[in-house]
């Protein structure tokens, strides 16, 4: 008969061995995983660097057996040796769809407390182990109602942090028709947990007769500068009836305050521009750098009548000289299921000659696929080294 001691080793082994076998099946180094059966889906990847070098990471949970609509879950990680390994450091409770990001050597999370939510921002002094609570607007809650985002990045620019975020109080109270485009931004000196610091634009909200009539809603907003020193958020746009995916281009003026949109011009030509997508800009290159989920042919003939948003398989790194005319550089992830299988809402920072990657990823786990492309099982970390030189 096997002892007690001797069952508890053979299961360690037999886990290990299992979670070795997942390390060499799923792309990348695998940060968290929750199986596809417990109906509690990882969303919102977001990932900073310390000042100290260390890596932070977080993402929520959604699905039918979280909390999104009533206190949501976030989680957080780090890693000390650039990625190779992570570890559990929190869960925050009320913090959904949420940015992580780094300010005068201050380590911040912002975003909804739930699916549509209350905007909060928490701060921590501590590498992310620990974190204010917000509960008034003086320590953290910043705008009551209900709001949209994804985890975009906090932008510093001409002495100000921008933050672009949608309203959800749209003419219809349906997805897409409820989000209205609209800007955060609070001076770089100012303290960031107390409400009075920030302002908000006044938002541009949906209307049917964009782009041509065909238009399901935007968001999901960049905030990008132009060469010209323009300012922009650029927005993920939904189609009811185009395969043709498209990002759109709302001016946001020098003071923050109004944003303002050219159905005739604003509407450009993205592949991937129906998926949430990340740009930045490269002071080194002078180009503005992305992931996309783009669809190679092979993948639009298999599934010609499938909506573009329903495809996250193929992540592609793309650049522009203008933010309007992208080209693809090199596939970085794919996989052959468009199904069950997904790369998608990737969080990223420039890293000297690499890219690092935060991914919401849906994949088969050795036993079981995802839910399906969208609801992902794993949170995974990828490193493209040497992304100047990279060619198709």
């Amino acid at each position: 008969m096997i002892s007690i001691k001797r069952k508890a080793i053979l299961l360690l082994c037999l886990w290990v061995s299992w979670a070795v076998g997942l390390a060499q099946t799923v792309p990348g180094t695998i940060v968290c995983y929750e199986p596809s059966s417990a109906q509690r889906y990882i969303g919102s990847p977001s990932l900073v660097t310390l000042p100290n070098g260390d890596y932070v990471a977080s993402h929520d949970f959604f699905g039918p057996k979280s909390s999104e609509w009533q206190q949501a879950a976030s989680r957080i990680y780090t890693s000390n040796n650039k990625g190779k390994t992570w570890r559990y450091l929190a869960e925050i409770r009320g913090a959904f769809w949420s940015s992580l990001f780094v300010h005068k050597g201050e380590l911040y999370l912002l975003g909804p407390d739930r699916h549509h939510g209350t905007v909060l921002i928490r701060k921590s002094v501590d590498g992310g182990k620990t974190w204010t609570e917000p509960t008034n607007k003086e320590n953290g809650v910043l705008l009551t109602g209900e709001f949209h985002c994804a985890p975009m990045p906090v932008v510093a620019y001409k002495g100000r942090l921008w933050r672009p975020m949608e309203t959800a109080h749209g003419p219809v109270l349906q997805w897409g028709k409820r989000y209205g485009a609209m800007v955060m931004s609070a001076p770089v000196e100012a303290d960031l947990l107390n409400a009075k610091s920030w302002q908000a634009s006044t938002p541009v909200l949906y209307d049917s007769t964009f782009n041509k009539g065909d238009f399901a809603g935007w968001l999901e907003g960049n905030f990008v500068v132009d060469k010209d020193q323009r300012m922009w958020d650029m927005l993920r746009v939904a189609n009811k009836k185009s395969t043709e995916e498209k990002a759109a281009m709302v001016s946001i003026a020098a003071d923050g305050k109004t944003l303002s949109f050219d159905p005739n011009s604003g509407f450009i030509p993205f592949d991937g521009g129906s998926k949430k997508f990340v740009i930045k800009y490269d002071t080194l290159s002078r180009k503005y750098w992305t992931l996309a989920n783009v669809i190679p042919d092979k993948f639009r003939k298999q599934f010609p009548d499938r909506n573009p948003s329903g495809f996250r398989n193929v992540l592609m790194l793309r650049r522009s000289d203008d933010l309007k005319k992208w080209d693809d550089v090199k596939v970085i992830l794919e996989h052959d299921d468009v199904l069950n299988h997904g790369f998608q809402y990737v969080d990223w920072s420039f890293e000297g000659n690499d890219i690092i990657v935060l991914s919401r990823t849906a994949y088969f786990d050795g036993n079981t696929n995802a839910a399906n492309n969208h609801d992902a099982n794993y949170l995974t970390f990828h490193r493209i080294e040497n992304f100047r030189k990279l060619k198709n």
